[in-house]
């Protein structure tokens, strides 16, 4: 039977499920925690939720740690060379959160001394942040009531208030509804703890209903099918581009490198020599491409998915000698590829000319761990 509560009722029942059943993420001061006294770190949070858009929690927790192992405090990060950033960030994906994530922390340490804005309009005039970043930052670190809203509480809330038109037209309603029943009284931990409903409980398929906090007042669950829920629009199929990479292997034992250029898709990244293939446009697929002449052989094609467009790399690979000058690139040991700046999709390229180029440094590490015990 549905029972009919107001606002505040809705955040009483999940803030109680939640000191029971959090998560204990390495970023989060949990209710046990703050009832000692102890309060969000605005750095951690701020870091945790730029690394967790488009991201899986698991994905994130070792990328955190070594951030923070590294760069302890905005400050450190805000003075770190660019590429040490971005060659620590590789394989976390959607780059220019790390370009942002950068600007973001040397604004911070300039402008505001170190200490983060504890507003969402302070925050929001950051570079790289967003309504959603400024809202998770100013309720999770600050206690701010602010409305958080990310793909697991669309689909708590779509599901708990039976909103049923599509998403993203749906989203200032569903906005509204977090709004509504966001309690002035721990409205980080009321974010956290939506967030965690919809990872737990209230998940796309197999919804566990019977567990859940709202299960007596859940619309969709009293009058629909819960899964059906949150709507969203039809996806249009992604468009697929074309190029190729060129991996060029020296009588040392190095791998030609460059730097994409800042701007753009995987800008600042390190990158074999590639066409030029955009979301947009196709590049070359030929050995006619190759940055120089040699004896390029094939090496097969990758296939790679961003965001927004499917990539197709022909991949060729040549054995040259120390001769050849690397004008817009440098060479780099296959042994210190894993060192690099290289996203997922030119990992993929190197791996399809050298299937072995990223078990080089495990190998090297294991050789070097054995002989630091015989000694």
């Amino acid at each position: 039977m549905l029972h009919k509560i107001e606002g505040p009722a809705y955040a009483e029942l999940l803030l109680a499920w939640y000191d029971r059943h959090h998560r204990d993420l390495p970023w989060r001061t949990s209710p046990s925690m703050a009832a000692k006294g102890l309060r969000a770190n605005p750095y951690h949070v701020w870091l945790s939720e730029v690394m967790l858009q488009q991201t899986t929690v698991q994905a994130v927790k070792p990328y955190f740690t070594k951030f923070l192992a590294a760069w302890p405090t905005v400050n450190d990060l805000a003075a770190a060379p660019t590429e040490d950033v971005m060659a620590a960030w590789a394989g976390l994906g959607y780059y220019a959160r790390a370009r942002n994530l950068k600007k973001c922390a040397e604004a911070v340490a300039d402008q505001h001394g170190g200490i983060f804005p504890d507003t969402e309009d302070g925050l929001r005039a950051l570079p790289g942040i967003g309504d959603y970043t400024a809202a998770a930052v100013a309720a999770i670190a600050f206690n701010r009531q602010a409305a958080v809203m990310d793909g697991n509480v669309e689909r708590v809330i779509s599901r708990l208030f039976l909103i049923d038109s599509p998403l993203p037209g749906s989203k200032p309603l569903m906005k509204a509804r977090v709004a509504e029943i966001t309690p002035n009284d721990r409205p980080g931990d009321f974010a956290q703890a939506m967030m965690d409903l919809g990872a737990t409980i209230c998940t796309p398929k197999r919804p566990a209903c019977a567990l859940c906090p709202f299960n007596g007042h859940c619309l969709a669950l009293a009058q629909d099918e819960p899964e059906r829920l949150p709507v969203k629009a039809k996806k249009k199929d992604k468009p697929v581009r074309v190029g190729a990479a060129f991996v060029a292997v020296n009588d040392d034992g190095e791998i030609l490198l460059r730097r994409r250029i800042d701007s753009g898709l995987l800008g600042g990244m390190t990158e074999v020599p590639t066409t030029a293939w955009t979301a947009r446009l196709d590049g070359g697929t030929e050995k006619t491409h190759a940055p120089f002449d040699a004896d390029w052989e094939q090496a097969g094609t990758i296939v790679h998915v961003f965001t927004h467009f499917e990539l197709r790399l022909s991949i060729y690979r040549a054995k040259v000698g120390n001769d050849v000058k690397a004008d817009d690139g440098w060479w780099e040991p296959v042994t210190n590829l894993d060192a690099q700046a290289l996203p997922t999709v030119m990992k993929k390229a190197i791996s399809q000319a050298i299937p072995l180029a990223f078990a080089a440094r495990a190998e090297k590490t294991q050789q070097s761990s054995r002989s630091r015990k015989v000694s």
